[in-house]
């Protein structure tokens, strides 16, 4: 816990003196302000409780992060995007902006461009987790479902237990008509999850 607070210290020593005329325990409770709103669903106040920050500094990478999923929670999805580009200007070798600018992205149903997008992390990350899910998704929904098997099968590798991937494989089959490979995927996710919706629901049709 005292390693935690130093570091929180040490991040806020840092932030203040780039934010300029705020100080640590100002910008400290403005995080805190923005992260209880958005534990209410209250993402408008959420985000203006950040404002005054990000106007003093507008470049500081974990504002542009923070205020692209606030954006993206409140529907508002092209200034989520925006947001979520200048935070990967701001850091270009961090992958997670890219998978934040996902999120509106695959909102929007522009799978092509999520396509895109989850290749250039998985150039550098070959087994992100979140990457390939979200590649596998964007290829089936684009009619490349051979393409988003191979993708589902190399992660089941790594994680044979992942009701992310097995879901996504079941959906895979049901997309290429293989009702029968679909059912059999779709049982083995209820014996990992009884309570499973997708695989319920899919086991009705």
């Amino acid at each position: 816990m005292r390693r935690f607070c130093l570091l929180l210290f040490l991040v806020l020593v840092v932030f203040s003196a780039q934010a300029g005329a705020f100080s640590a325990s100002e910008i400290s409770k403005a995080f805190v302000e923005s992260y209880r709103y958005e534990k209410m669903g209250a993402y408008k106040e959420a985000i203006k409780a950040l404002l005054p920050l990000y106007q003093e500094a507008p470049r500081r990478y974990l504002l542009n992060l923070r205020l692209g999923w606030l954006y993206y929670l409140s529907g508002k999805y092209g200034d989520a995007i925006a947001y979520y580009q200048k935070a990967a200007e701001v850091r270009p070798e961090s992958i997670e902006p890219l998978l934040g600018l996902s999120l509106p992205l695959m909102a929007r149903g522009n799978w092509g461009k999520v396509e895109r997008l989850m290749n250039r992390i998985i150039s550098k990350d070959p087994y992100n987790y979140y990457a390939n899910l979200r590649l596998a998704v964007a290829l089936r929904l684009q009619n490349k479902a051979p393409l988003a098997e191979k993708v589902a099968r190399k992660m089941l590798k790594l994680y044979p237990s992942s009701l992310d991937f097995l879901v996504e494989l079941g959906r895979i089959f049901t997309w290429q008509g293989k009702k029968k490979e679909a059912r059999q995927i779709f049982l083995r996710v209820l014996l990992l999850d009884p309570q499973n919706v997708a695989a319920r629901e899919a086991l009705k049709k």
